[in-house]
């Protein structure tokens, strides 16, 4: 038996079947590709999380080892002047390097005594200087090392001789962080002559390792070349040593090897709790060393899974709502199929009766002849509907209004439209013409209100500027305003704008701003004697560039204030707004009454000025010739008093030279001078005594150091030091009780050591 379906029934039969099946099976197809997908760039997003992180960190590591590097490199052009003018033009780097980078702790360089003695025999013996941070203060000292053999430490920096990064390390001195030291050799046609070094404190990497956390419950760490842990947010293994901490990664994965070698790890584990953990280390080459770190990041696979389980029970919620609502569009199509005829059959009865509105159409997606003609009568009613409310729009005053033609014969479209461009053309003239006349109402009135300022305070140049670009920043709605005038000194021959009056954000701004001709925006506006205009102006331009303050407009415009061919100055505005035509127009033609203003000002002024110069100087005159005659008498006192002190100086002199040893030092404690009797008694030439050291052929131990420390600091600080020294000459011993006095320069300084020494020997 053949069983009859009419259209509705076999729609939903076969289309409906077909298409619930073929749902299922796409659906399960790609949920479960993107469960997977989802897994696989979970993964790949934590591997590039370790990856950027650690070159993130390796990228501050060797910035500090470029500045070590740059040290060491800089350091090796020592040969071109004296050690000692060397230091003292070098070190101040350190300080600068140390107080701008908190996380430097220390700076300090070694050189080999073999290197700058050619007398030291010795393959140990090291000069030492050092920049450090102590309880926030910063200090410096030098010293002598390794006098009797090297340390292991710096042994292995010597004998390695290239760039090292010392194995993180505990320090006391800074409370209990971590730091460790970059160090870069110097190196002289191969030969190691000694090295630079940088301390670092690595707390901020426990800091930054702390905010990597792509998943919820992960966590990462920084691991260093030996496995110690320099940051890691448990403090039961910050600090401490892979090996010790978590031995069953390197028994397990060689996670220890892996990390020496530089090498990328990935790999999965279960901690003590059963829970499966994903690793992804990524390592941190450091300068040029063979010790790199490595930055690991630990993530839970079930924070990994539940972004792809989440996805997948959503995409069964929207497979079954899509297969729901799939069902519900076959019964919607099937009814719209099933009364097109009737429905447009109505529609047509309605439009012979003349009635027309935007509710009659009809729309068919079955395409076949009745949607054709469906179509057809929908498009001709939406633009009869279009056309109506199109010339409804018009009759209101809209000339903005647009309408679609329905093809390019429609003559009813094209007829209206026409007539709308003509209402809108005769609308647009007599807005133009309003606009004009606005304009010059605008101009007009402004320069009416600026002539009648300029006739204001014409006998006070500053009142009269303050007055101008006050009102000049109020009428033409500006941020910021500014008035250079020429100022002419005589003395010098010197030609400079100064800026006389500022007016900003509603207030004036008391500004000392000055320039030259050709100097900033505002010596190139009156070298070229035209107006300047900038619409593009970077960020804090107006500060550094024009003088106008910190504000930072949009537009700036500078106009030169000519009058005679000359340029009496320039005024200078800032705007958020760029300036119209007519705006422009208006500030020239004020430019040119402002420069006529400030010419008559300025000539009353220097008429006024040369008057009262002229009766001050014939007072003057008379007392400089009373004061000049007290001058000469008291001048020939002061010569004659001075020859005086002269002669009895001299003498002064003399009588020290005769009964005591005088020598004299520079601040740095080497030998500039030193007196006749001084080397008869040491029985020495005077150029084998310039030039020594306070210390030289001394051997002090540490304490020695320190006291030989401090008894300089004190003489530096002004202070008169006594000290008692035993000297062996040619088999006798001589005791002097040595006076050190410091002399000091006009300004209150330090600039040399005078020591006079007395013979004490039989007292």
């Amino acid at each position: 038996m053949k069983i009859k379906l009419n259209i509705r029934q076999k729609i939903l039969v076969y289309i409906l079947g077909v298409a619930v099946l073929l749902f299922a099976i796409i659906f399960f197809f790609i949920s479960s590709s993107a469960r997977k997908i989802a897994y696989e760039q979970s993964v790949k997003l934590t591997d590039s999380y370790a990856k950027q992180y650690a070159l993130n960190i390796e990228c501050l590591i060797n910035q500090d080892f470029a500045v070590t590097r740059t040290l060491s490199n800089a350091f090796l052009e020592y040969k071109q002047m004296p050690f000692p003018q060397w230091q003292e033009l070098i070190y101040p780097m350190y300080n600068r390097v140390i107080q701008t980078t908190s996380h430097v702790d220390a700076i300090w360089d070694s050189w080999e005594f073999s290197n700058l003695d050619p007398n030291w025999d010795k393959p140990y013996g090291r000069y030492f200087y050092i920049v450090y941070k102590r309880n926030g203060v910063f200090s410096s000292k030098r010293e002598t090392r390794s006098l009797a053999g090297d340390p292991p430490t710096y042994g292995h920096m010597k004998s390695v001789a290239k760039e090292i990064i010392v194995e993180p390390y505990i320090s006391e001195l800074q409370g209990g962080q971590m730091m460790t030291t970059l160090s870069s050799p110097f190196l002289d046609n191969g030969k190691f002559i000694g090295l630079v070094g940088v301390d670092l404190i690595l707390t901020r990497f426990q800091e930054l390792v702390g905010e990597v956390r792509p998943y919820p419950n992960s966590y990462a760490f920084l691991i260093s070349n030996q496995g110690n842990f320099i940051a890691h947010p448990d403090t039961s293994i910050f600090k401490k040593n892979i090996k010790d901490k978590l031995p069953e990664l390197i028994s397990s994965f060689d996670v220890l090897t892996k990390i020496q070698k530089g090498k990328v790890q990935n790999f999965i584990t279960k901690n003590s709790k059963g829970e499966r953990l994903y690793y992804s280390l990524a390592p941190i080459n450091i300068g040029n060393t063979n010790t790199p770190w490595s930055l690991g990041i630990v993530v839970p696979i079930n924070d990994i899974m539940a972004e792809a389980n989440r996805n997948y029970n959503i995409s069964i919620i929207i497979g079954f709502v899509g297969l729901l609502f799939l069902v519900i569009i076959i019964f919607i199509v099937t009814n719209s199929i099933t009364g097109p005829v009737k429905r447009i059959t109505l529609l047509l009865q309605e439009v012979a009766k003349g009635k027309i509105d935007k509710s009659m159409s009809i729309k068919l997606n079955t395409n076949d002849e009745i949607a054709q003609m469906a179509d057809a009568l929908s498009e001709s009613i939406k633009g009869i509907n279009a056309k109506t409310e199109f010339a409804r729009e018009i009759g209101s005053g809209n000339l903005e209004a647009r309408v679609e033609l329905l093809s390019k014969d429609d003559l009813l479209g094209k007829s209206l439209i026409e007539m709308r461009d003509n209402l809108k053309r005769a609308r647009e003239e007599e807005e133009n013409r309003k606009i004009e006349e606005e304009k010059k109402k605008w101009v007009n009135e402004g320069l009416a209100k600026f002539g009648e300022i300029l006739r204001q305070n014409n006998d006070n140049l500053t009142l009269l500027c303050d007055d101008i670009i006050k009102n000049l920043v109020w009428y033409l709605n500006s941020s910021l305003g500014g008035i250079f005038i020429l100022n002419e000194n005589k003395e010098t021959n010197e030609k400079t704008f100064d800026m006389v009056s500022a007016f900003a954000y509603d207030r004036k701004r008391f500004l000392n701003k000055s320039y030259h001709f050709s100097e900033g925006l505002i010596g190139a506006c009156a070298a070229e004697r035209d107006i300047i205009m900038l619409t593009e102006i970077p960020q804090q331009y107006i500060e550094i560039t024009s003088g106008l303050g910190d504000a930072n407009p949009n537009f700036l415009f500078l106009i030169p204030l000519i009058t005679e061919d000359q340029v009496m100055g320039v005024i200078e505005i800032a705007s958020l707004k760029k300036f119209q035509v007519h705006e422009i127009s208006f500030i020239k033609e004020l430019g040119k009454s402002i420069a006529t203003t400030l010419h008559s000002v300025k000539v009353n002024a220097l008429t006024s000025e040369l008057f009262m110069k002229s009766k001050e100087q014939a007072e003057m005159m008379a007392a400089q010739e009373e004061e000049m005659r007290q001058n000469m008498e008291e001048l020939q006192a002061t010569q004659e008093e001075a020859a005086r002190k002269t002669f009895e100086l001299e003498g002064l002199v003399s009588a020290l030279n005769a009964s005591s040893f005088v020598m004299e030092y520079d601040t740095n404690g080497f030998v500039t001078n030193v007196n006749d009797g001084y080397l008869k008694l040491l029985g020495v030439k005077r150029d084998e005594v310039i030039g020594m050291h306070h210390t030289d052929g001394i051997i002090m131990s540490d304490h020695d150091k320190d006291d030989y420390n401090k008894f300089w600091g004190d003489l530096m600080k002004g202070l008169i030091k006594k000290r008692k020294t035993k000297l062996g000459i040619k088999g006798d011993e001589f005791v002097l009780l040595e006076t050190y006095t410091p002399i000091f320069d006009p300004h209150g300084d330090v600039y040399k050591i005078l020591k006079i020494a007395t013979d004490i020997t039989n007292i």
